[in-house]
């Protein structure tokens, strides 16, 4: 008597497909040692070899400050405490511009270990922008010390900063992971990331204030220049010493929020084809 044998039947389970920018989220928080990992070599790695170490987190800015200062303080002499004011926003713009551009680098430099290791890709710019967070709460400090030279009030508002470096962390994260996205298609984009960085700078109120600027030329900055809003929300509670009121956190919050997500999106959508890309 011959047995037919049965066909298996293959049936498809939707949930063990889950939506692919949530199961990053489930992945990183799996992975979360590996990214702390990560960021602790990155740090390491950045300063093992200089006779100062990480103290040079908090003099790097603090250099920058020094020349803006000696170059525009008569330009912009109406300015309380000018190089204060500049040291506020340079920390903000070095957050962003240094973590966003580490997520493309480290993505790229981390092409042998895609290749050997499951990771979450993610992890590269997570890390980037942890490095970015430990860099700028260090050098708060100084911060803090030219706030008092120049007779500056320290007041209770600064206890609102982890805001406004939640809402840069979040933007330079959602940057990063557009910026990582087209830089593996595109290895050019790396070199023309530094220069939209530096148009980027001096299209921002850093180093000069939006006081001097012609109202129409205040509303374009601050209707397409993200960084506008989210530079001003970190100098509201640090420099002027006051909390900033609804309209001032809630937009470079939504703002950032936006860049997020649609970043993450973007950056998970398109990681399958990284491995082969890079």
């Amino acid at each position: 008597m011959r047995i037919l044998e049965k066909t298996p039947i293959y049936i498809y389970d939707a949930a063990k497909h889950p939506f692919r920018p949530f199961d990053e989220v489930k992945q990183v928080f799996k992975y979360r040692f590996l990214i702390v990992q990560l960021l602790r070599r990155d740090i390491v790695t950045r300063y093992k070899r200089s006779i100062l170490g990480i103290a040079w987190t908090m003099l790097n800015p603090l250099g920058t400050m020094i020349v803006l200062s000696i170059a525009f303080s008569q330009v912009f002499k109406t300015t309380a405490g000018y190089p204060a004011y500049v040291l506020s926003g340079l920390l903000a713009w070095n957050f962003f511009s240094q973590s966003s551009n580490a997520s493309m680098v480290n993505l790229i430099w981390g092409e042998g270990l895609l290749k050997r290791i499951f990771l979450p890709r993610t992890s590269f710019a997570l890390a980037a922008v942890g490095t970015g967070l430990v860099n700028t709460v260090l050098s708060i400090i100084p911060m803090l010390i030219v706030m008092l030279i120049y007779k500056l009030p320290i007041t209770l508002s600064i206890l609102f900063l982890p805001v406004p470096l939640l809402v840069l962390a979040m933007f330079s994260l959602g940057i990063g992971l557009l910026v990582s996205t087209f830089a593996v298609y595109f290895p050019d984009v790396a070199e023309m990331y530094q220069i939209v960085l530096t148009a980027w700078l001096y299209l921002t109120p850093i180093i000069y204030p939006e006081e001097i600027l012609p109202e129409n030329v205040i509303f374009l900055i601050s209707t397409f220049n993200p960084m506008y809003s989210i530079v001003k929300l970190f100098r509201i509670p640090l420099y002027f010493g006051r909390l900033p009121v609804f309209s001032e956190w809630f937009v470079p919050l939504m703002t950032s929020f936006a860049f997020l997500i649609v970043g993450w999106f973007v950056f998970v959508f398109r990681s399958n084809e990284f491995s082969q890309k890079l």
